[in-house]
C-alpha cells in the first residue's frame, strides 16, 4: 500500500450513509467515536461485528471487527481506545505527533491510546480486534475510588502485550457474545478491573495509591449479606452494596473478596442457584417464575446461567429429583 499524507484524507468514520454524525448521535449509538475537525464519526468505516449498544455497562464501550487492510486518518479521540488484536499478522504504520512507525501488529498485541491523543493509523493487511473506549469519567471515578487524590494521566503505547488486559478484553468479548449473560453486577467488577488495571500498570500518578488490608468486620459483613438475601430478586449493582458501609467500590470489592473467598457477584450467583434450586422443588414451577425471584432478565437468562453452573438445565434437574 502506498504510503500518502494521512491529514490529507477525511473519508474515515462517516455513517453507513457517509454522513457525518453530530455529537448527540454518539451519545446516543453508544459507539466508538473520534474527532476528525469539528465532525463526531466512528473509529471504523464498517460496522462491527460485535457491539456493546446494548450492554448494561456504564462508561466503557467495546466493539469486535474483523476488517481487511485500511486506514484510519488523522483523528482525535475524547476517550481512552485500548486495541487488542485477535487475529492475522500483519504491519502496521503509525503517525503521531510529527513521529512516525512500522509495528509487526500480531494476535496479543495491543495498542493504549488516551484521551487527546491524535493520531493516524495504517493496518498492510486483514485483522481481528477487540476496541474498548474508556471513559474519561470511568477512569477518574476509579482513580478516586482507589485514594487517588491527583490525576492520572497516560502514555501512548503501540504494540504492547500485557496479559492481565488481554484476559479481561477476552472476558468482555465472551460476555458481550452471551448477550451480557452475567448481568449488570459483574459488568459493574469487569469494568472496574480493567480501569484499576490501566491505573496500576500505565498510569502516571501524582500520588500513590494507598493500601487498605483486611476484609469486611463481621458487623458490615453481615449487614451486606442480609441486604442480599432481601434483594436477591433484584438488580443488584457494585455502587449499592459499598454504600451499605460507606467504602469506595474498589475498597468495598477487595475487602469482600478477602472476608469470603469470591467476589460480590461469585456470591450472589451461588445464592441465586440456591434459591432456585429450592423453587425448583415444586414440580409446577417455571423458568420464568424462578427467573423473576432470583434476581435474572428473563427464563432465558436464568436458563443459560443455570446450565453453566450445575452443567444441566432446570428442567433437568427437576426430573433428577
Amino acid at each position: 500500500m502506498a504510503r500518502r499524507d494521512p491529514s490529507r484524507d477525511s473519508t474515515v468514520g462517516k455513517s453507513d450513509e457517509g454522513v457525518a454524525l453530530h455529537p448527540s448521535e454518539q451519545t446516543n449509538s453508544r459507539r466508538l467515536f473520534v474527532r476528525v475537525g469539528d465532525r463526531t464519526v466512528p473509529l471504523f468505516d464498517e460496522r462491527p461485528i460485535l457491539d456493546s449498544r446494548q450492554s448494561p455497562w456504564h462508561g466503557l464501550i467495546l466493539e469486535k471487527y474483523h476488517h481487511r487492510g485500511c486506514e484510519i486518518p488523522v483523528h482525535d479521540h475524547d476517550t481512552l481506545c485500548l486495541h487488542l488484536q485477535t487475529g492475522g499478522q500483519v504491519e502496521m504504520e503509525w503517525f503521531c505527533s510529527g513521529k512516525s512507525g512500522m509495528v509487526r501488529s500480531v494476535p496479543g498485541s495491543m495498542m493504549l491510546l488516551p484521551a487527546g491523543t491524535r493520531d493516524s493509523v495504517i493496518w498492510h493487511g486483514a485483522t481481528q480486534r477487540i476496541v474498548a473506549g474508556i471513559e474519561p469519567a470511568l477512569l477518574k471515578d476509579a482513580a478516586e475510588q482507589m485514594g487517588i487524590k491527583g490525576l492520572c494521566d497516560f502514555s501512548l503505547r503501540w504494540g504492547f502485550r500485557d496479559e492481565r488486559l488481554e484476559l479481561l478484553l477476552t472476558e468482555m468479548n465472551l460476555e458481550m457474545r452471551s448477550g451480557w449473560a452475567m448481568g449488570a453486577l459483574y459488568g459493574d467488577l469487569v469494568s472496574m478491573a480493567l480501569s484499576v488495571a490501566l491505573i496500576r500498570r500505565y498510569g502516571e500518578l501524582s500520588n500513590h495509591i494507598p493500601e487498605r488490608k483486611g476484609g469486611l468486620s463481621r458487623s458490615h459483613l453481615n449487614h451486606v449479606l442480609a441486604y442480599i438475601e432481601e434483594n436477591l430478586e433484584s438488580e443488584l449493582r457494585l455502587e449499592e452494596l459499598a454504600q451499605l458501609n460507606s467504602l469506595s467500590r474498589f475498597h468495598f470489592a477487595r475487602s469482600f473478596r478477602e472476608s469470603l473467598g469470591e467476589t460480590p457477584y461469585q456470591y450472589i450467583l451461588r445464592k441465586r442457584m440456591q434459591r432456585a434450586k429450592r423453587l425448583l422443588l415444586s414440580p409446577n414451577s417455571t423458568a420464568a417464575e424462578v427467573a423473576k425471584k432470583t434476581g435474572f432478565s428473563d427464563a432465558s437468562q436464568f436458563i443459560r446461567m443455570f446450565r453453566k453452573a450445575t452443567g444441566v438445565t432446570p428442567r433437568a434437574w427437576q426430573r433428577g429429583l
